[in-house]
């Protein structure tokens, strides 16, 4: 059990083009920081920054609605094109009510408007997906920052995991927390099952979904309009893994709402 964390905001990181090395821009934000990555450390990182490194931005301009997305539009006073990019977007529809789409996406996330976003992106006529695979994007990410930091700091024995978060609403509760779509280096979930409490108590069907705990405590460090999309979570000693957030992803045999 970890005894105690340190929550620290990584400043300084501006727009991410398409293309840009997202690991060496968070390396030299830390720098500035005079931050140096340690073995244990994880870094937190929205989505949004690594959707805008890959590409993953669409331009409403060049998207032709079909004739279901200009009906449901002109129902609910929404933007066609947007609309058209949510069902792209989207392996099936869950809901549609009140003018919410909740759809899962073709990762198997399941959320509203397939994660496509229009918030903190350079252009009104923009929105930004989400990675073709967020898991690969984080594994990719912590790669790159190991051999940067091996290089730069000549240490070799270092290892660090890669969260990548994004904004979700929950069902039965109000407002959005921060969750793990990406997972590099951890376990995204410590498994209790089989071990025992206090009391003697064999716990059978306990299991903590620790990346979305660690996603939705980097948020109070990162902000919506703050502009701080990365955060360095010090002091947490998670599973060392290769790990993955589909492991969060319920099987649809156990859904009871699917």
């Amino acid at each position: 059990m970890s005894k105690e964390l340190r929550i620290i905001p990584i400043t300084g990181i501006e727009e991410t083009p398409p293309g840009c090395d997202l690991g060496l821009i968070i390396y030299e934000a830390l720098h500035t920081q005079h931050l140096t990555l340690e073995p244990g450390d994880i870094l937190v990182v929205t989505q949004k920054i690594v959707s805008k490194a890959e590409g993953r931005i669409v331009d409403l301009n060049d998207i032709k609605p079909s004739a279901f997305a200009r009906q449901y539009a002109k129902q609910y006073n929404k933007d066609a094109r947007h609309v058209e990019v949510v069902l792209r977007e989207s392996r099936r529809i869950v809901r549609m009510d009140h003018g919410v789409l909740i759809s899962e996406t073709h990762h198997g996330f399941i959320c509203a408007n397939a994660g496509v976003d229009e918030s903190n992106v350079n252009g009104a006529e923009q929105l930004t997906l989400l990675p073709l695979d967020s898991d690969r994007s984080a594994q990719m990410l912590r790669l790159r920052l190991l051999r940067i930091v091996r290089d730069k700091q000549e240490k070799a024995d270092i290892d660090i995991a890669i969260i990548i978060s994004d904004t979700w609403g929950r069902p039965w509760r109000q407002a959005q927390v921060n969750m793990a779509i990406g997972v590099a280096g951890m376990e995204a979930i410590n498994d209790y099952r089989g071990q025992y409490d206090p009391y003697g108590y064999e716990l059978r069907v306990s299991s903590i979904a620790v990346a979305d705990e660690l996603a939705a405590t980097a948020e109070l460090v990162m902000g919506k309009i703050d502009r701080v999309p990365v955060a360095l979570i010090r002091g947490y000693n998670y599973i060392p893994a290769e790990g993955t957030a589909q492991a969060l992803i319920r099987n649809s045999a156990t859904d009871m709402f699917r």
